[in-house]
């Protein structure tokens, strides 16, 4: 008899423990957490878009950015610098000169990219253009512009990392598509340091690792505006944009991205 009682005794023990056990899974359900943190990491980057300035930023018109490229092989500086202007406007057109008499012009619009030189204009070859549109689709812009907006993009506040001698806010977003794209934040002002994302070779099927990094921001027009801007490709520096300067809003000649109206003024001069 004492010895069921005992039974019964251990049994009320372990249901207690397990009801216990039970009620606090409830209180810390995954889904809670999982929401906390998302919650985390949208407001990283609402300080973010208010950093850059806020409703005037996701809403600007155009930016023309003027400066000079370097580009470097292996992490080494190639000796290859030339003079650029860029200019962009949302979602998908880009323009970008090159040489001081801005004789060497590029178009991105749409999914197309079109070189024109003074003997007229040619595709540029698909690698390049993917490459270009991979990069736009991945930037920082279209990240807060678009995925943001998709009720189905994840987002995953990772705390803070040192970028750049900086302490960082780390913020993963990852689209419908399964695509990820990870924004680090200066702890202090929220503009962002670093822009990553991974993509797979389509030949060899390994993964390449593109990133940017910002730096010595400046004011323009009431916009925070990095003018040193590095890229990499798997960790090895390959290009760094050194701006002279920035504008912003500015009214662009109605034939600005045409490719056959751009031809015909090029090949002019």
């Amino acid at each position: 008899m004492r010895s069921m009682t005992g039974m019964s005794k251990v049994s009320a023990v372990l249901i207690a423990l397990l009801l216990g056990a039970t009620a606090i899974y409830a209180a810390h359900k995954p889904e809670d957490e999982a929401a906390k943190n998302a919650g985390q990491a949208r407001a990283a980057l609402d300080a973010m878009v208010k950093a850059l300035g806020g409703d005037a930023w996701l809403h600007m018109q155009n930016r023309e950015m003027q400066g000079r490229s370097a580009a470097f092989y292996q992490g080494k500086p190639s000796g290859e610098t030339t003079e650029y202007w860029e200019i962009h406007t949302w979602p998908d057109k880009d323009r970008i000169e090159y040489t001081k008499h801005r004789d060497v012009v590029q178009i991105y619009t749409g999914q197309e990219g079109w070189e024109i030189l003074y003997n007229g204009k040619k595709q540029l070859p698909k690698e390049q253009v993917e490459d270009y549109l991979r990069r736009r689709d991945h930037s920082i812009e279209t990240v807060i512009k678009q995925w943001l907006n998709d009720p189905q993009t994840i987002l995953i506040y990772e705390g803070q990392r040192l970028a750049e001698r900086h302490m960082a806010e780390q913020v993963t977003l990852i689209s419908a598509k399964n695509e990820a794209v990870t924004i680090q934040t200066d702890v202090q002002t929220h503009l962002p340091l670093r822009r990553t994302f991974q993509w797979r070779d389509p030949v060899y099927k390994d993964k390449n690792e593109d990133a940017e990094e910002y730096d010595n921001y400046r004011p323009v027009d009431g916009f925070p505006t990095p003018y040193n801007i590095t890229r990499f490709k798997n960790g090895d520096m390959v290009n760094q944009r050194f701006l002279f300067k920035a504008i912003y809003n500015q009214q662009l000649p109605a034939d600005e991205f045409d490719i056959d109206a751009t031809a015909a003024k090029i090949v002019k001069k």
